[in-house]
This record gives C-alpha cells, structure tokens and sequence, in this order.
C-alpha cells in the first residue's frame, strides 16, 4: 500500500519494487467509479475527434493474387461456360501464392458522441446500459444467495469441513484448479469463489489477499481452460466456423476442435499459478499488516471457533443433503425429456425431440445462475433453522437486505462501466481499432509461430479495451480466421491463440465487468486498497501466465500434435 515504508517492502528495484510502484501510482487514480467515468468523457471526446478528422479504417481481407490467363497473341482466355476471361493463382519463386490485402465492405467510420445524434444516445440509453449491464443481474442474484449461506454460518461450516480435507500446502493450486474449472458454469466463478478462498486463506493464518489472488487467477486468467467441453466452446466453434467460410463455404469447426490443448492447458495452469503465487504474490502479501490485507496469527479463539459443535455439524449436514437434493432435482431437470432443462428442447418455443449436441446448451446456461442462487440459499436457510439464526421470515429478509447494501459499491460502480462500455461500442472504435490491428499483424509477413505470439499479443492488449470475450472474437474471427488460412493455419490454431490471449490480461483490465466484485472483496480486509493494489497483485500472473501458456502453444506446434478432435493445425487452402 501506498504509505508503507521500506521495510514493509514497498520500494526496491527488483520486480517487488515495480509492483509496489505500480500499486501506489494506481491507487492515487481517482476512485474506479470516477475512472469509468472519465473513460466514458474521453471516448465522447475521441469519437468527436475521429469523426471531426475524417478517419475510418477499410476491412480487408487476404487473398490470393490471380492474373488473366492470356493465349500467345496476349489475348485474355474467356471461360465458355461462364463467358468470363479465366485467371490463374499468381506464385512466389518458393511456390507459394502471393497474397494481397483488399478492401472487404464499406469502411468503418467513427459515430461522433458530441453530436445531436450522438449526445441524444448518450442521454437516452443511460437507463437502458445500466439495466442490461450483463454482470449486474448476475451478481446481485448469485451474491444474494452467497450472502444468505454465509450469514447463516453455511459456508463458514463448510470451510470449516474444508481445512480438515485440503492439506494446507495444497490450498493454493486447488483454489486455481476450482477458479479453473469454474468456467463450468460461465461467470459464476467471479461471484462464488473469491470470498470464499479470502475467508479459507484468512482462517489458517495467511493473506485473505492471496486466496482472492489465486482463485481469481484461476477464473479469470485461466477463463479459457478446462477439463470438459463448456458452454465457450460451442460459442467459439461457430464464430470460428462462420469466418472460415469466407474462404471455404464448406467449413465447420467441431466445439471440441480444442480440447486436447484445454486439457493440458488447466493442469499446466494450475501449476503455474501455484508457483506464481507461492514465488511472487503470496511473499509480498507476507509484508503487509494484518489491516492491509496482510496475513494474521490465528488466536486461541479463532482455533477454537474453528471447531464445530454438535449443532454446527447437524446444519452442515442438514445443509449438504439439502445441495444433494437440489442438484439431483436440477439433474432431473436436464436428463427427463420434455424436463425443464431439457437441452434437446434449446429456447423456448424451439421443436422438441432435436437430436443432442453442442448447439443446445441454452436452457442449461441461461438457468446457472438462478440454480445457484437455488443451492447457496436453500441450505442457508437450512442451516440457518438448525442453529437459531433464522427464526422467521423477518429474520430472512432482514439477512437479504443487509446483503444488498453490502452490493451498493458494485452497484454504483456497475453504471458508470455500463455507459462506457457501451459509448465505446457505439462509437465503432472498438471495430476500427480492431481492423487496424487486424490489417498491420496480416501485412507483417511473419511466419506461423511468430504470427501466433504476435496474435496473442494482440488480443491481450485489445483485451484491455474490449473486455467481452465474445464480443472481441466477433470482431476479430472474421479478420484474422480467414487471413490466416490463407497462409496455412488452421482455424482451430488461430482459435487456441485467441483463447490465450483473452484469458491472460484478464486479470488487469479495468473493462473486466467483474473486476469491480474482486475490488470490493478486498476492501473487506484492506480497506484502503484500491484498483493499483488489484492490478499490481495480479499483474505477475499475466506476464507468467502468458509467458508459459505462448511457449506451450509453440512447442504444441513444433510436436504437430492436433489440439483436440477435429483440430489439426495447418490448413490447405482449397483448389479455386
């Protein structure tokens, strides 16, 4: 923390001392709700700019140079069947087919936020950016569930049961392989687990900081990986497969194209954010005083409040079989055909009896979050009955209505990012930015393995200004998918690279929707931390992270193994 003396770590010139730097020139910005919006000021202003000069940026496209084919009197040869001069794929003296950049579209032109038009939007959609801001609901209700279960006493019994399982010297790589495999269901990761791990962390004596750290990493700078096919992977596929066939009408990406590579993805990640937070995090979080996030000495009272008694152990118990029950139900909900998570039915008012597959996860993923609002609240209350913290209906709401207030910062911070973020997506910056980028990688002329470090870079970075996963991919699939194509990479490649790149910078982008979620669980042990404490404590894992996860794509590469079913890594252009 700013303040801190020399002693406490908080100056050097090794990479502790650059994180510390970096910690106090972030928290002496303005509060991140003050931040969002002057970012959102500045895109107004910008917009005027790029509009006011005239700039646009022209999609393009890669492709294969053809030249007329012409007889010995330099006559052009007309096609008979279609009556049009035929042409011919131009080669380079190596071979290959020269490729050429051209204009693919109407050029994209900046929306000025200053004007009439513009100033109106700006007006008008506040209520509307704030109201669909995509993490709002889900926090409010997932928190709402998490706050009934940990006021009753459930979750702190569940930790409880917890330290008697993990051996405290494995806490830190299973709470990265649980935020890992948290992409299971979506965000919900973002909200569950984060002060969860902090009070785990905090309970056996160590920095409730870095549990936040490494279950934070896990779930976001690891987003991309994991052991089973999610609801990313589909989503993903048929991004991928739409922008492929601009070069091949017949393509399609299969959803398990990378599997292989996620597999050993979550395990080389898990480890990676164990050795991360063990050689980096967690020893500078040492340093720090117990009221700045710093780890505390476990008194005599808080061992003896460790210890569950008879009444405890009868609401866990009473509580566990209560998620059993629930799950079991929403299983049954999945599996019964004609159940209400039938995926076979897909949306509502879709056929019934449609064969399974990877394109009907809709009713399943749209129902993850209300399901676990279901199964935190249904065994606090449980819970709750059994040891006398709830005694009636009165007692229920007033823990519901402590909750939310405990939401206020969230919830004011979550309008100013809405109306930023969406100012930026009207301004069309984000596309031209996009396109810009897209165009000056494709023109590098690089080989396959630089082209994959260079594009990783790229989303990384692009990472920090458009924070939506899908949304970036939207933007950048149909660019980069069929340029690299054309030079012999494969779709479910470029698809890998993306998904490195998205996940690592994660961690430190400010236009991560639920990076304000992890600031305000911090500020429940170190008060006075502040967006620079958040960025520096995470920043090692996105160099490490992106270091270590690039090299394992590259040596993927060189061994020519496929990334998954149907995921191999070069790509034959087919004959025109």
């Amino acid at each position: 923390m700013a303040g801190h003396s020399p002693a406490n770590g908080s100056s050097g010139s090794g990479p502790r001392g650059v994180l510390n730097m970096v910690e106090r020139i972030g928290n002496r910005l303005p509060d991140p709700a003050i931040l969002f919006m002057m970012g959102a000021a500045l895109v107004m202003l910008c917009s005027a700019i790029a509009a006011w000069g005239g700039m646009s940026v022209q999609p393009k496209k890669l492709v294969v140079r053809t030249e007329a084919i012409v007889d010995a009197a330099g006559t052009p040869v007309i096609d008979p069947e279609s009556g049009q001069p035929q042409v011919r794929e131009v080669f380079d003296a190596s071979g290959e087919p020269v490729l050429d950049l051209v204009a693919n579209g109407d050029a994209i032109t900046p929306r000025n936020l200053l004007s009439a038009d513009g100033l109106y939007y700006a007006i008008s959609s506040m209520v509307d950016n704030f109201v669909n801001f995509p993490p709002l609901g889900i926090v409010l209700v997932g928190v709402l569930g998490i706050g009934i279960a940990e006021r009753t006493g459930f979750i702190g019994a569940a930790l409880k049961a917890v330290m008697l399982v993990v051996p405290k010297r494995l806490l830190t790589p299973a709470m990265v392989f649980l935020g890992i495999m948290s992409s299971l269901g979506t965000d919900a990761g973002y909200v569950v687990l984060p002060p969860v791990a902090a009070a785990l962390y905090k309970s056996v004596g160590r920095s409730p900081l870095a549990g936040i750290a490494a279950v934070f990493a896990g779930v976001a700078a690891g987003f991309n990986a994991n052991l089973l096919i999610t609801s990313l992977d589909p989503l993903l596929a048929g991004l991928t497969s739409q922008a492929g066939q601009t070069i091949d009408v017949n393509y399609r990406l299969e959803p398990t194209a990378n599997w292989f590579f996620m597999i050993v993805s979550t395990v080389v990640i898990s480890l990676t954010g164990w050795l991360v937070s063990d050689l980096f995090v967690e020893k500078r979080l040492r340093l720090r005083a117990p009221d700045d996030g710093g780890p505390s000495p476990v008194s005599s009272e808080e061992l003896a409040a460790q210890r569950m008694d008879a009444v405890e152990q009868k609401g866990l118990v009473a509580g566990t079989i209560t998620i059993v029950l629930a799950t079991l139900v929403f299983v049954l909900f999945t599996l019964v055909p004609g159940g209400p998570f039938d995926d076979s039915l897909g949306k509502m008012g879709a056929t019934p009896g449609l064969v399974r597959g990877a394109d009907h996860f809709d009713r399943w993923i749209e129902s993850i979050v209300p399901m676990l609002f279901i199964l935190f609240i249904l065994p606090g209350v449980v819970h709750g009955v059994i040891v006398g913290k709830l005694r009636s209906g009165k007692d229920l709401a007033a823990l519901m209505v402590d909750t939310m207030a405990y939401m206020a910062p969230i919830i004011v911070l979550a309008f100013f990012a809405a109306q930023f973020i969406e100012y930026f997506k009207y301004s069309n910056l984000d596309k031209m930015l996009a396109h810009w980028g897209g165009q000056q990688l494709a023109a590098s002329g690089l080989g396959a393995m630089p082209l994959m470090v260079a594009f990783i870079l790229v989303t990384a970075v692009f990472n920090l200004f458009v924070g939506s996963m899908s949304a970036k991919y939207a933007m950048f699939a149909p660019i980069f998918v069929p340029m690299f194509m054309l030079v012999g990479i494969s779709p479910a490649l470029t698809q890998a690279a993306y998904r490195i790149g998205d996940s690592v910078s994660n961690v430190i982008t400010p236009l991560n929707s639920y990076l304000i979620i992890i600031l305000v669980v911090m500020q429940k042990y170190a008060p006075r931390a502040g967006m620079g404490t958040l960025i520096a404590m995470m920043m090692p894992y996105t160099i490490v992270f992106g270091i270590v996860w690039t090299l394992m794509l590259l040596i993927w590469m060189w061994t020519g193994t496929p990334l998954g079913p149907g995921g191999a890594l070069e790509y034959v252009p087919p004959a025109h």
